[in-house]
């Protein structure tokens, strides 16, 4: 998809590509490196530059992007007396080693603008100046050390450090956010103003609403933008795609990672928004001669929320008008000529003289592209044939796999699985035969369990009690199941399941995961409670059939007439024929619940129909003048955050 994606991103009026280079990606054993197939940031580079763009490398290598553990390795996690991001030697010097390894691949393919290449820019670090002041004294060493570090490298081209006003003077801070046009950098010495991210809409959670931004209100921020005094803009994200696998970070990112782009997450076009931005940059690059030639300079037009501002030198000369009301039009008058500027808009004139554009006014059609369904199993009449296209295997319940182990009390996930899976079995047997402390009836006994989160599903003798789920904005569980034991030997089985590691904050990297406890058996005979938590528990990290299903090879697939519904831990295989053609093909996953799906043995991502969106929350229509947040003009309310 590369070459077509990145000639729509030029079609569209982009002069740079810019993209983070991921660690965990391309370092997943410590050594051990794979820039294989779509993991090829070389070939990436090289095809960016046949299409006669630039690039920024955004090399981080911490980069957030809702991206598991923030692009961080796990293994970085489990260096003796390892800190990250912060002054701290064995993490600099994992750091500088990463670093080190991607400038030397591009300096060896002769990549760098200053070699006769495409890179122009490079990123250390990212957005470390949000929560810095956590790290206290250490984070300015640390931020020091890696502009030193970074330098020393010897692109040739600029270094940039998103959202850090102290970075040092060898390398640019640049402004991410809806709006950069009040933003300046600290320094006095007249560093470029940059806008790393134009965030052109928002992430999507599992349990949210899908987010949209208005095209007229990021136009509008890229006029502003420029307007006053802006160098290099960069849209996050011009064309956001899919995080297949377990890339995901948050918790509880979806697997789309659509973003509301101008390139919607299958490469289409998304109208008006690719085609009203491609007419802006148009018009903006129209002002060119004289935006590189001069500062701005206002000119008064009157009137509150108005600003005209003036690149002016000898014979050339642009303008912008600009009227930041929230709600009224206006009328103005600029060089002995009348405007009219819709309310929290922009008029660009090249020529100090005619309008080109005005960002509110809209001339590309709207245009939604529709997916044709047809069934993933030809023929399906009912729920039979359903079944005869379809073959399952059972996962299991509790313990199952050979390097299953025991320890005294409950531990925490990240530690114990090192994220090889999102899966870890909290396993218990108990004795019921003391009637003083159990009620024979079960029907007030209660297991109460806490967990850090992101999910538990919780079994009782292999059947299932009870489950709970966390969210984007608190991942943490705490559930009260009702429980009937039997009498003799039961056996308590819980799973716990992350969704995507941390990838955001001071310390992020600490976050932990799973149930730490307590575990306690309410509502006992006398009103006791009983505490499980420090009792011996076996652990068994993933799911059997995580080893060997996904390859879909398995002899134990049965095939029966009727398919097991609604039943927990089940795994599910069909064949299909791809459809004709080149069109992007995706499969509609309603009528499943929580799980992960893989085709030919590569694992597409999670799926969650299941996890619906908040009822409220989405206006009928969107308002695109005033401030935009993520939280305005959600869409898909009351319905599943992801079903394709």
């Amino acid at each position: 998809m590369w070459p077509d994606l990145i000639q729509k991103s030029k079609d569209g009026g982009l002069d740079v590509i810019e993209t983070y280079v991921f660690w965990n990606f391309h370092e997943p054993v410590r050594g051990q490196y794979d820039f294989s197939g779509r993991k090829d940031l070389v070939k990436f580079v090289k095809i960016v530059a046949q299409a006669g763009l630039y690039v920024h490398l955004r090399i981080g290598p911490y980069v957030c992007a809702e991206w598991n553990y923030g692009g961080f390795p796990l293994w970085l996690h489990f260096i003796p007396g390892i800190q990250l991001r912060t002054d701290n030697e064995p993490f600099k010097a994992e750091m500088q080693r990463f670093t080190a390894k991607i400038v030397d691949m591009m300096k060896k393919e002769k990549l760098y603008a200053s070699q006769g290449g495409p890179i122009i820019l490079s990123q250390i670090e990212n957005e470390y100046g949000n929560i810095d002041k956590a790290y206290g004294p250490a984070a300015q060493k640390y931020i020091n050390w890696a502009a030193s570090m970074a330098v020393a490298l010897d692109t040739g081209v600029p270094w940039v450090m998103c959202q850090q006003d102290d970075a040092p003077a060898s390398v640019i801070s640049t402004c991410n956010g809806f709006y950069c046009d009040q933003w300046t950098p600290k320094l006095p010495d007249k560093r470029p103003k940059m806008w790393t991210e134009n965030w052109s809409g928002w992430f999507l959670s599992f349990g949210g609403a899908v987010p949209q931004r208005p095209v007229e209100d990021l136009a509008f921020a890229v006029a502003r933008f420029f307007q006053r005094g802006g160098t290099f803009q960069n849209y996050y994200m011009y064309h956001g795609g899919t995080n297949f696998g377990r890339s995901t970070g948050g918790p509880f990112i979806a697997t789309s990672y659509d973003y509301d782009a101008p390139i919607d997450e299958y490469g289409l076009l998304r109208q008006p928004k690719w085609g009203h931005l491609k007419d802006v940059h148009k018009a903006i690059k129209l002002c060119e001669e004289a935006i590189v030639a001069t500062d701005p300079k206002n000119v008064s037009v009157g009137g509150p929320n108005l600003e005209a501002t003036v690149y002016k030198t000898g014979s050339v000369c642009a303008a912008f008008l600009a009227n930041y009301d929230t709600k009224s039009d206006a009328t103005v008058t600029f060089n002995g000529n009348s405007y009219h500027l819709p309310a929290w808009s922009v008029s660009i004139l090249p020529d100090c003289k005619n309008v080109v554009l005005n960002t509110a006014k809209i001339n590309s059609a709207a245009m939604i592209p529709s997916f044709m369904h047809q069934s993933l199993i030809d023929d399906v009449d009912s729920s039979e044939a359903l079944g005869s296209g379809w073959s399952w295997i059972n996962e299991p319940v509790g313990i199952s796999k050979d390097d299953a182990f025991t320890r005294v009390g409950l531990l925490e996930q990240i530690n114990t699985t090192a994220d090889k899976s999102d899966y870890l079995w909290y396993s218990l047997s108990i004795d019921v035969t003391n009637s003083e402390t159990f009620l024979q009836d079960g029907s007030q006994t209660v297991l109460h369990v806490e967990s850090l989160g992101h999910a538990l599903h919780a079994f009782i003798n292999g059947k299932l009690a009870g489950s709970g789920t966390g969210n984007g904005n608190n991942a943490k569980v705490s559930v009260d199941i009702p429980v009937t034991f039997a009498s003799g030997k039961n056996t308590i089985d819980l799973l716990s399941l992350t969704v995507g590691l941390q990838n955001y904050g001071a310390f992020f990297d600490k976050t932990g995961a799973g149930i730490t406890g307590p575990v306690l058996l309410k509502g006992l005979k006398n009103g006791t409670t009983i505490d499980l938590s420090s009792q011996q528990w076996t652990y068994q990290i993933g799911l059997k059939g995580e080893d060997s299903l996904p390859s879909g090879s398995s002899s134990q697939w049965v095939s029966q007439p009727t398919l097991p519904k609604k039943q927990p831990l089940t795994w599910y295989k069909a064949k299909f024929n791809a459809p004709d053609g080149s069109n992007p093909v995706a499969i509609d996953f309603t009528g499943l619940g929580k799980g992960e799906a893989w085709v030919n043995g590569q694992s597409i991502g999670r799926y969650w129909p299941t996890n619906i969106s908040p009822t409220s929350g989405c206006p009928d229509s969107c308002n695109y003048r005033g401030p935009y947040d993520s939280n305005k003009c959600r869409k898909n309310c009351g319905k599943p955050s992801q079903e394709l």
